[in-house]
């Protein structure tokens, strides 16, 4: 069992932690009584429709190109079903678990508003898989983000039918997962599968969740990452006998840009009580700028910062939408609307790959300069051991370079592109589910452009001994001891840059590196 609180739904706008919680850590979820009784009255709309001879989108009618054709009551239970069934037409990989648990618990919070008139069973079915840890197999390639993420969401829909392959949790402590028929797993956590009725198989497909949820959880990761960007910067600066001058506050509040300022602070601090920069500073130190990767890292780390606080706000704004085709509004009209496509989400992501792969390349090109003597300032060419017998860290670097080339394609964006479908009555989409999926790799491998860095940041330390590194520097430098050996001749490398990835991953790097900066 998760021992995250669990996150109420259905009385305010979820926030970021609230996702964060139930999709990556298992958190449960509690549904508000007031939102089931709000359900329960909205259905009442959609039952009055249902009987009304004439016809209702998504009540009545086909879908999307079929919207005209009138669906007799006696075929709108396969209507619906035949809906979800048809839209389940998810391929490639399987997504990961917290982003298909995103999906479900933003769904479930949409379905929770009563303003998409599904009976309060849905609600109560959404709740129960989450909470039993029952996890749909959601793949790849499916949506276009437009209406919505109508695959993937449609393959969750389809478990809660009884239908499909779904992941169980089999062990509490150390969790492990298994893929069972949906029947099966429902059937063990003693869920009744659901019979959907008019409006229903609509409601469980129309939504920007997918892309949402991936928004979050990239927003969440890269709070931590960003600030790991500024450590590992300083490691590169204070190894390589740069200046911290350049970072002072007067000079960043000539140009008060938000995000830059706190890049700056965060290098000020990591660097404070540094005795390898204060060994330098002085008019005999001989040089007058350091390189732009060096001096210019407050600007392009704060870019970064600031495109994710523009997206936060474009997520909180989404978090506190009501998203379904057609929608139920507070004085009881049913009304199609064009809320689901995902434009607003699908650009920030973009937004948010294009700073990523800002951020990794100027890491690269700090990591690369630490391993040419013609720019390190008196290190060995490559921290080499014995210069011409040993390689040092000169592949990894080529490793960086080779991630950093990836992040530059996954940088292009996916929401200039649209595909026309559904007999052209859907011309126009947003291809957000294509812009999440890469921003998702993207993040993965900032994080192993950032740990490269760190780990070459942490030999150039060593090797200015008996220069000592300053507190937070050094403090990190000896996390990293922990799981990668210091300068000597050559060995296998791959191991001890996954361990450092993992530390940058898991927010420890960026943990101990506030601990220790210099207030």
């Amino acid at each position: 069992m998760s021992d995250q609180p669990p996150v109420l739904v259905g009385v305010a706008p979820l926030r970021h932690a609230d996702v964060v919680a139930v999709a990556r850590h298992g958190a449960t979820v509690v549904i508000a009584p007031e939102a089931l009784e709000r359900v329960s009255e909205t259905r009442k709309v959609i039952d009055g429709l249902a009987a009304d001879p004439n016809p209702h989108y998504g009540v009545s009618t086909g879908f999307g190109a079929l919207a005209t054709t009138f669906i007799a009551p006696d075929r709108r239970l396969q209507l619906q079903a035949s809906l979800i069934r048809s839209h389940a037409a998810g391929t490639g990989a399987e997504v990961e678990r917290e982003v298909t648990r995103g999906l479900q618990l933003l769904r479930l919070q949409t379905l929770a508003s009563g303003r998409t008139g599904v009976r309060p069973v849905v609600v109560e079915t959404y709740a129960a898989l989450l909470n039993a840890g029952i996890t749909p197999i959601v793949r790849e390639y499916g949506s276009l983000g437009c209406s919505g993420d109508l695959a993937p969401l449609a393959h969750i829909a389809l478990a809660t039918m009884g239908e499909g392959d779904v992941r169980v949790l089999r062990q509490a402590q150390e969790p492990s997962t298994e893929v069972v028929p949906a029947s099966e797993a429902l059937a063990a956590a003693g869920i009744q599968p659901l019979t959907l009725v008019e409006k229903e198989g609509l409601a469980l497909i129309n939504g920007t969740d997918g892309m949402l949820g991936t928004l979050v959880l990239a927003l969440h990761d890269l709070d931590e990452l960003l600030l790991t960007a500024d450590i590992a910067a300083a490691m590169s600066i204070e190894s390589q006998l740069g200046t911290d001058a350049v970072f002072a506050a007067d000079l960043m509040a000539l140009r008060p840009q938000v995000g830059q300022a706190s890049s700056a602070a965060n290098l000020r601090a990591f660097l404070g009580d540094s005795p390898i920069v204060q060994s330098h500073k002085g008019p005999e130190d001989g040089r007058v700028q350091d390189a732009y990767s060096l001096r210019c890292t407050p600007q392009v780390h704060g870019t970064a910062r600031d495109t994710a606080g523009y997206a936060a706000m474009i997520a909180d704004r989404e978090l506190a939408s009501v998203i379904d085709n057609p929608v139920i509004t507070v004085d009881g009209r049913i009304e199609s609307n064009g809320n689901f496509h995902g434009a607003p989400v699908a650009a920030v992501l973009d937004f948010l790959a294009i700073s990523v792969a800002d951020v990794a390349s100027v890491s690269e090109r700090r990591t690369d300069r630490a391993m040419d003597p013609a720019r390190n300032h008196g290190l060995p060419p490559f921290l080499a051991d014995e210069v011409g017998v040993d390689s040092g860290l000169m592949i990894a670097q080529y490793a960086s370079a080779g991630i950093v080339s990836e992040l530059k394609r996954l940088a292009v964006p996916a929401s200039v592109d649209s595909i026309p479908s559904s007999a052209m009555q859907e011309d126009h989409v947003s291809m957000g589910w294509a812009a999440a999926r890469k921003l998702r790799r993207a993040i993965d491998g900032l994080g192993r452009v950032l740990a490269i860095e760190i780990l070459t940041g942490a030999r150039a330390l060593d090797l200015r001994a008996p220069l000592e590194a300053g507190p937070a520097t050094g403090a990190v430098r000896d996390l990293v001891r922990t799981v990668a050996a210091g300068p000597g001749p050559d060995r296998f490398l791959s191991p001890e840059m996954e361990a450092v990835t993992a530390l940058v991953q898991s927010g420890a790097i960026a943990r101990i590196a506030k601990e220790h900066a210099h207030d």
